[in-house]
C-alpha cells in the first residue's frame, strides 16, 4: 500500500485521499480516547522519571497491558496501516502502541520496513525495547546485513535495536562469536548504548559462557561498560558460584 498522500503533505488531493484522510482521523480520534481511557496521572508521574529523554507532557500514563490491548484489537486492519504512516506521532503512548503494532506483523519484508521507518523516531529506551517482532525469529539470516547497518548508526535507539536483536535472536543456537565482537568493538558516550552493550554481555555470559569469556578476560569492553556487564552477570541465577567468582576478579 503506498503512502496517502496527505500525509507526505502533497497536494492537490484526490477525492480518495480526501476519504483515507477522514478514515485516518476518526481511527486517530478512536484510538486516544481509548488510550486516554485508561490515564493514571500517578503511574504518569512514575513514567516521566523513568523516560527521561522523552517530553514529560507526551506521557500520559496509560499502562503497557492497556496499549497492548489496543493494538490487538486493531492489528493487521487497514487503520492499523494508516496509523503505522503517520510519523512522527504526538505521545509515547501512540510510539508505544506503534510498536506493538509492527511486532504484530506476520510479513517479514513489511515488518521490516515499518521497523526501518519507525527506527529514527524512536526517543526512549522504552519504545525500543517494546519493539520485537516475532516474525524476525523465523528470518535471522534475512536480518544481519540490517543488524549490520544499525549498530554503525550515529542514532542512539537504532544502535541498541540491533544489540537488542542479536541479544534476542542470536545468542543460541544462531550465535557465533562475530556477532559479540561486533558488540565489543562499539564505542560510545550513549548511556543508553552502554548499558545495552552490558546487558548483551550479561545475557550471552549465561548462554555461551566459555566462548564470550576472552572478551571479558581482555577488557575489550570500555571500563563502566565491563562492570556493569559484569555485575548484571553475576545477578543471574543462570550462573553458577564458582564463574560468578571468577567474573567478580575480571571487574576494572
Amino acid at each position: 500500500m503506498s503512502k496517502p498522500r496527505f500525509l507526505l503533505g502533497i497536494a492537490p488531493y484526490s477525492i480518495d485521499d480526501i476519504f483515507v484522510f477522514i478514515v485516518y482521523t476518526a481511527f486517530m480520534d478512536k484510538m486516544c480516547q481509548e488510550l486516554l481511557l485508561h490515564t493514571d496521572n500517578t503511574y504518569a508521574d512514575f513514567q516521566r522519571k523513568l523516560i527521561p529523554t522523552v517530553s514529560p507532557e507526551s506521557i500520559q500514563g496509560v499502562r503497557t497491558p492497556d496499549i497492548r490491548a489496543v493494538a490487538k484489537q486493531y492489528a493487521g486492519t487497514e487503520e492499523a496501516s494508516l496509523f503505522l504512516y503517520a510519523l512522527p506521532h504526538r505521545l509515547f503512548e501512540e510510539n508505544q502502541l506503534h510498536a506493538f503494532l509492527l511486532s504484530s506483523i506476520k510479513d517479514f519484508d513489511t515488518c521490516l520496513a515499518g521497523v526501518e521507518a519507525f527506527l529514527s523516531y524512536i526517543d526512549n529506551w522504552a519504545t525500543c525495547d517494546q519493539l520485537s517482532p516475532a516474525v524476525f525469529k523465523k528470518n535471522r539470516d534475512k536480518l544481519l546485513p540490517f543488524i549490520e547497518r544499525w549498530l554503525h548508526s550515529s542514532h542512539t535507539y537504532t544502535i541498541r535495536f540491533g544489540i537488542k536483536v542479536l541479544m534476542q535472536y542470536f545468542l543460541d543456537d544462531g550465535f557465533q562469536l562475530s556477532y559479540a565482537q561486533n558488540v565489543a568493538d562499539i564505542r560510545s558516550t550513549e548511556y543508553y548504548v552502554n548499558m545495552m552493550i552490558a546487558w548483551y554481555f550479561a545475557t550471552a555470559l549465561a548462554k555461551q559462557y566459555t566462548a564470550v569469556l576472552p572478551l571479558i578476560e581482555s577488557r575489550s569492553l570500555e571500563c563502566w561498560t565491563q562492570n556493569k556487564a559484569i555485575q548484571k552477570a553475576i545477578e543471574s541465577r543462570r550462573l553458577s558460584p564458582e564463574q560468578k567468582e571468577y567474573l567478580r576478579t575480571l571487574k576494572r
